[in-house]
């Protein structure tokens, strides 16, 4: 398991810049720098969702990866200590980034 951070505040699943789910998916399979990655299980808090405030944050979850030419990705999983998923403004999955993505 990995330990992630998280600044995207707009997420519903972000709280304390922590992640309530207990696994997410990071997405870019041809990335070849971070800004070519995202959250793919980002989901906008709006007027209409409520943010998570049920849910405990988790400190290490489950981390799918597509993005192959990663450093840490093995076979399909992040294999780093840390992550850190960045999009303080994000209103939508491709405005968010693996910041820790290294190219191959």
């Amino acid at each position: 398991m990995t330990a992630l951070g998280c600044n995207v505040n707009s997420c519903t699943h972000n709280k304390d810049n922590c992640c309530c789910l207990s696994s997410i998916k990071v997405e870019g399979s041809s990335a070849c720098k971070c800004d070519e990655t995202c959250c793919g299980s980002f989901y906008e808090a709006d007027s209409e969702t409520a943010k998570n405030a049920s849910e405990s944050p988790k400190i290490t979850l489950n981390i799918a990866c597509d993005a192959s030419n990663c450093v840490y990705n093995d076979n399909q999983k992040c294999n780093a200590d840390h992550i850190d998923i960045s999009g303080i403004c994000a209103s939508e999955a491709c405005e968010t980034v693996c910041a820790t993505f290294k190219c191959k």
